[in-house]
């Protein structure tokens, strides 16, 4: 089952340092709202599409240790209950030795909504980090209201294409393993799947917004990617890691296989 976000909460995702800098120029970042269409589920699928000037990058949900984690507050919307961003495939940049994860010049995020009934609108603003040679916070404000039908848009109908595999669709199985650590646990995942390509990626989340999990060392054996990360309480407490709660998301070659949940092993 689809994890929906209630409003008027944010949607936050990931943790990141941002590279601090001047006022941004103008037109870095401009954002607009896709109305989308009416689905056979009884949902609205609309999206917002992030343009940026020649050049810049911004991030995914999950930025890596050089991003800024993308906040989206869809709070100014009405008749709308929940959303769900659909990410799109994207891409692994190095960034002053760092790796960090996003989309360059444009992306489009399709966004799955459930209504309450009655007329619809998606308003709120989005607070994303963006890069060139320096890299900064931007807020941008959207709003738009949502037509009853809508015709199905084909800028949507690509991002929805382009969405990270299954684990099932790719054949890819995942098992954990934790071990004590110092000040945590180290966490060894092997993952039982085709390769993407030469270069892997592999990131490690969890929904528990109270525990740190590091940038993931990973090689491959055949068909099996094994990654190594550590996992802390962020708060420096105790910790308690729930194998299902972990989001595992391998990226390749302009593909990704996104992964919910691992066995022990």
């Amino acid at each position: 089952m689809r994890h929906l976000l209630p409003l008027p909460a944010l949607l936050l995702l990931g943790s990141a340092l941002p590279v601090a800098a001047e006022a941004p120029p103008p037109e870095v970042a401009r954002i607009e709202v896709l109305p989308g269409w009416r689905t056979e589920a009884g949902h609205h699928m609309a999206a917002i599409r992030l343009t940026l000037a020649p050049g810049w990058k911004t991030y995914w949900r999950a930025p890596g240790a050089a991003g800024l984690v993308p906040i989206l507050d869809f709070s100014g919307s009405t008749g709308v209950a929940s959303a769900e961003p659909r990410w799109p495939v994207p891409s692994v940049f190095e960034f002053n030795g760092l790796r960090s994860i996003g989309y360059e010049d444009a992306v489009t995020i399709p966004i799955d909504l459930a209504l309450t009934g009655g007329p619809a609108r998606l308003a709120g603003e989005v607070e994303i980090g963006v890069c060139n040679e320096i890299c900064m916070p931007v807020r941008l404000s959207f709003s738009a209201d949502l037509p009853e039908e809508g015709r199905r848009d084909p800028a949507i109908a690509a991002a929805l294409v382009d969405q990270p595999m299954t684990g099932q669709e790719a054949d890819a199985h995942a098992t954990c393993a934790v071990a004590p650590d110092s000040d945590g646990v180290a966490l060894t995942v092997h993952l039982a799947m085709p390769p993407l390509g030469p270069d892997e990626a592999v990131v490690i989340e969890s929904g528990d917004p109270d525990l740190w999990v590091s940038e993931p060392a990973s090689k491959r054996t055949g068909d099996t990617l094994v990654a190594t990360a550590k996992a802390q309480s962020r708060d420096g407490g105790p910790l308690a890691l729930d194998r299902s709660d972990l989001r595992i998301t391998v990226l390749g070659e302009g593909k990704a296989v996104d992964i919910h949940g691992c066995q022990a092993g």
